[in-house]
């Protein structure tokens, strides 16, 4: 049994040793401190020696645009100056639309089990309705003459169109031209005092990565801001597959009401015209999609100067050449457009341009799809002589081309649907789209009809409306004749058409030879 004594003498051992280690450990702590300090200090004297000119901060420095000093601008402040300097510009515009539509019920006037069921009075139905839709967008001023730019789809249709600026003015406005193929159109307000406008960039100078700035009023918030990058160029394809598209994509927060406004560099310069989403909610999903300022302005030119828009044609049918073709074809190129066929006595046929050749490049510049070739042939003036770079067998050649009237060409190229389908088509008119409820002018109507022909037999009549080609979209007369082309001879189509005596939307199938 241990005595009174040891156990003491021990205590007093553990007690000495508890705190020999507790001294230990506080000195190599003031150490380590002391080394530490020492750190900043010689960081702060090296500061001191530091040029703030030469320190480059890579956050600024990525999101400036080309050809602009990252030191002269603070990425913080970029997008309130853009924001500042562009928002005078930016309108909002109120759409009203008063449509006179057919009784979707005429077919049951004379049902009794219809006036049974429904408690409707016999020989009291109206045989039409009214009504009037509301719709807001986006815009910009484009020049102190009041012109302002925005979508197609935002105006077309429109019975009586509001635009308010941003310091509280409003004003009526009509519309100077819309362009259905492009989603663009302008539209004009009359102002005593001077108006703001914005400018435009060049939209082909972008790169994927480069800041952007998009303003607008979506669910009519007026004002509205947004930052994002641009995503990616020349996207194609989203929207109605026959229209002249070359999108900027961006992840800006876009949606509905946006649609018009001005998509924006950090110069504050209009290098795109918001358009679109692409969305599962219906909302902003960090996919948007804007038409270049290039393309914007040229179009918005064409329109305040004749209304329209004229567009130069090739004479060909293109696609995209893919590696499957290449390989099948034994080409040696991997971007083109190929020529599908050629129209006899068109301009690509009078120049010598033939079948299964592969159009490389335009004017110098080159074309990686046919899409790209698509959009340079309609941009060129009627009756410019241009240079196309054409790849035949594995040689490639220039030829020179006299760019033809496509407006002209899809004149005579509808009636010669006449012989095929045994219909001639013309465009839909204003009062039409109003009285079958439809959101502007879309579609073709049947002007003329062969009772023996194909769409005679299959129960078409005059002035029934084609609003779709197996489930492609149908614009205008251009699209119809290009969705008919592409048609695969003795197949089963299916038309989605108006009945233009009940105005029911309904599907016809016919086998078209």
């Amino acid at each position: 049994m241990m005595n009174k004594h040891t156990r003491t003498m021990r205590y007093l051992f553990i007690l000495v040793i508890m705190v020999l280690t507790l001294g230990l450990t506080q000195c190599k702590a003031q150490s380590d401190n002391s080394k530490v300090s020492e750190k900043p200090t010689e960081t702060a004297s090296a500061a001191k020696n530091v040029n703030p000119s030469n320190v480059k901060n890579p956050i600024v420095e990525a999101a400036m645009p080309l050809g602009t000093n990252p030191s002269a601008a603070d990425l913080s402040t970029a997008i309130a100056r853009v924001a500042k300097g562009a928002i005078p510009a930016v309108v909002h515009i109120e759409v009203t639309q008063r449509q006179e539509v057919n009784n979707p019920f005429l077919p049951f006037e004379n049902d009794p089990f219809f006036h049974y069921f429904f408690d409707v009075p016999q020989h009291r139905m109206p045989r039409k309705f009214k009504r009037e839709l509301k719709a807001l967008g986006s815009g910009m001023i484009m020049d102190t003459k009041g012109h302002i730019l925005t979508n197609n789809h935002v105006v077309a249709g429109a019975t009586e169109i509001q635009v308010l600026l941003a310091d509280g003015r409003r004003y009526p406005a009509k519309v100077v031209g819309t362009d259905p193929k492009t989603d663009l159109a302008v539209i004009q307000i009359k102002a005593d005092e001077k108006l703001p406008y914005v400018t435009f960039g060049d939209s082909d100078e972008m790169k994927v990565g480069n800041w952007v700035v998009a303003i607008g009023a979506p669910q009519g918030l007026d004002q509205t801001v947004t930052q994002g990058i641009i995503s990616a160029k020349h996207r194609r394809g989203i929207m109605d597959p026959t229209s002249y598209q070359d999108y900027l994509q961006t992840d800006a927060a876009i949606n509905p009401g946006n649609s018009g406004g001005p998509l924006l560099n950090l110069d504050g310069k209009v290098i795109g015209v918001n358009a679109a989403i692409v969305s599962e909610s219906g909302g902003f999903e960090g996919i948007g999609f804007a038409i270049p300022s290039n393309m914007a302005v040229h179009i918005a030119s064409a329109l305040i100067k004749n209304g329209k828009v004229e567009r130069g044609w090739l004479g060909v049918s293109i696609r995209d050449l893919t590696p499957d073709l290449q390989k099948s074809m034994g080409l040696n190129v991997s971007k083109g457009a190929l020529i599908v066929s050629v129209v006899k006595d068109g301009p690509a046929d009078k120049a010598g341009i033939q079948k299964n050749d592969v159009v490389t490049a335009y004017q110098g510049k080159e074309i990686p799809d046919a899409s790209s070739l698509q959009n340079q042939v309609a941009d060129t003036s009627i009756g410019q002589e241009v240079t196309l770079t054409v790849n035949r067998k594995g040689t490639s050649r220039n030829y020179k081309v006299k760019i033809g009237d496509l407006q002209n060409e899809v004149k005579k190229l509808a009636a010669s649907l006449n012989k095929r389908l045994g219909v001639v088509v013309r465009p839909v008119t204003k009062k039409e789209a109003q009285e079958y409820g439809m959101q502007g002018p879309k579609g073709v109507a049947i002007k003329s009809l062969q009772p023996n022909g194909l769409l005679g037999k299959a129960g078409f009549e005059v002035n029934d409306i084609i609003l779709g080609i197996n489930g492609q979209p149908v614009s205008d007369v251009q699209g119809f004749v290009d969705l008919v082309e592409s048609l695969t001879p003795h197949h089963w189509v299916q038309f989605l058409v108006v009945d233009h005596r009940t105005g029911q939307t309904g599907y016809i199938r016919v086998m078209v030879n």
